[in-house]
Parts: structure tokens; C-alpha cells; sequence
């Protein structure tokens, strides 16, 4: 038996169980252990492919069992936390977050299909997604009285975060990979959007420890940042695509 080809796919479970754990625990009324877990599973979703491409493990059935652990940890696991976040009494708002978990399936779903993204993305890719929701409820926990909180409380905030979370996960806005050295080389674009996201990630986290606030702000402000940096980088890209038909046609 060779164990050696087995060894991404139990990387895969342990993904998937941090999933299923979290659901739990965020059911049980702990999100913030919920988001731990969302962490965790981030963790064993980055060495799986890792594992695999080191040990030439790849398979068929590793990459449907990488989408199931992905759409339970980063689809069903964050529209679960915003659902227990909400405190709205309005019903059909009160469930509406849920509809994230539908779209992070399409998102995995066109992903596994598109050969378009290997070195990039193009729609927010569902742990980056899970991470705001992950990160927003734990935060909300740990601080009930803050500002954010009373947001999230209301009928518009948590709705609303779902819609466009859910609009950016099926859109083709191009977006880049965490995982350095997958795929293709990186463009230089690629590459500035990176360092822009470190440099915003590094600035979160020393606004995070000089205001003292908990360690998940500095989470949903990366991640934040992530998509933010994104948009910005396909706005620009956009406008430089218009000004240069437009120079064309003007000769």
C-alpha cells in the first residue's frame, strides 16, 4: 500500500473537519472558536496542494474531495457565522446570509471547470470571503458594545455584506492567488498587487496592537484590504482599456 499518495487527501479531511467542527461551535453560540477553526482549515487547504505537488500525489479524487472540505469550511461554515451574528427579527433578512453558502458552491463549481485560473483568479475566491465573515462575527463577539456590532445587528449591514460577497465570488473580476509558486509565473501586476496587500495586512495589524483592539480586526481589515486592492487594480485596469479605445478611435 502506498501510503504516500494518501497523505494530501487526510490533509483534505482535516480541512473538511475543521469545517464541520466550526459549524458546530458556531451553533453551539462560539464563533469566535468557529473562526479558529475556519483558520485552522485555511491552514490544511494551503499544505494539501502543497503536499501533493512535493510528493506528485495529485488525483481526480482529491481535487472533488479539496471542493467539498472548501464549500463546508469556506461556504457553509461563513454563512453560518453571519446568520448567528444577525439580530434582526425581519425573518426572511434574518436568513438571508445564508444565500453566501449557495453562490461559495458556484464559485467552486465554475472554479473547477474554468482552465482560465491557474497563477490568478477571477471572483473572490471563497476562503478570502469566509475570512471577512469569519473575522467580522468573531469580532462582533468579542465586542458586543462596539460600533460594528450595532451594524450587524440592524436588518441592512449583514445582507447587504452577503449580497456583495456573493456578487464577487461569481464575477470575472481578476483577482490574485495567496499561494506563491502555483501555476503559472506571476505577472508583474500580480506581483504589485501583492506587495500592496502585504503592506496593507502589516498596517492593519499595527493599527490592530497601538488601539488594542482584538486580534480579528486586523483580519477582516487584511482581508478587506485584499478585496479592495483588487477592485482598485480592475477599476485602473479598466480605465486604461477605455482611454486606449477611445486614442484608436480618435485616429
Amino acid at each position: 500500500m502506498n501510503i504516500r499518495k494518501h497523505i494530501p487527501d487526510s490533509i483534505t479531511s482535516m480541512n473538511l473537519l475543521c469545517g464541520v467542527v466550526g459549524v458546530i461551535l458556531t451553533l453551539g453560540g462560539r464563533p469566535d472558536q468557529g473562526f479558529i477553526l475556519m483558520i485552522l482549515g485555511a491552514v490544511f487547504d494551503f499544505f494539501d496542494g502543497f503536499a501533493a505537488r512535493m510528493l506528485k500525489a495529485s488525483s481526480g479524487i482529491g481535487k472533488e474531495l479539496d471542493s467539498l472540505a472548501d464549500m463546508v469550511t469556506f461556504g457553509v461554515l461563513p454563512s453560518v457565522m453571519l446568520f448567528v451574528t444577525g439580530r434582526t427579527d425581519i425573518l426572511v433578512l434574518k436568513y438571508f446570509p445564508i444565500v453566501l453558502a449557495a453562490f461559495s458552491a458556484l464559485r467552486l463549481a465554475k472554479f473547477n471547470l474554468d482552465e482560465r485560473q491557474h497563477a490568478s483568479f477571477l471572483g473572490l475566491p471563497t476562503p478570502a470571503s469566509a475570512m471577512v465573515c469569519g473575522s467580522l462575527a468573531c469580532l462582533v463577539y468579542k465586542t458586543p458594545d462596539s460600533l460594528l456590532a450595532s451594524w450587524c445587528a440592524g436588518p441592512v449591514f449583514l445582507p447587504l455584506l452577503a449580497v456583495v460577497l456573493s456578487l464577487l465570488l461569481v464575477s470575472e473580476i481578476p483577482m490574485f492567488s495567496m499561494k506563491f509558486g502555483v501555476g503559472e509565473k506571476a505577472s508583474k501586476v500580480e506581483n504589485v498587487k501583492r506587495i500592496a496587500f502585504l503592506v496593507i495586512t502589516l498596517a492593519a495589524v499595527i493599527l490592530t496592537v497601538c488601539l488594542h483592539l482584538h486580534w480579528s480586526f486586523a483580519v477582516l481589515l487584511a482581508f478587506t484590504g485584499y478585496i479592495l486592492d483588487n477592485l482598485a487594480f480592475a477599476l485602473c485596469h479598466s480605465a486604461s482599456a477605455c482611454h486606449s479605445e477611445r486614442s484608436e478611435e480618435s485616429k
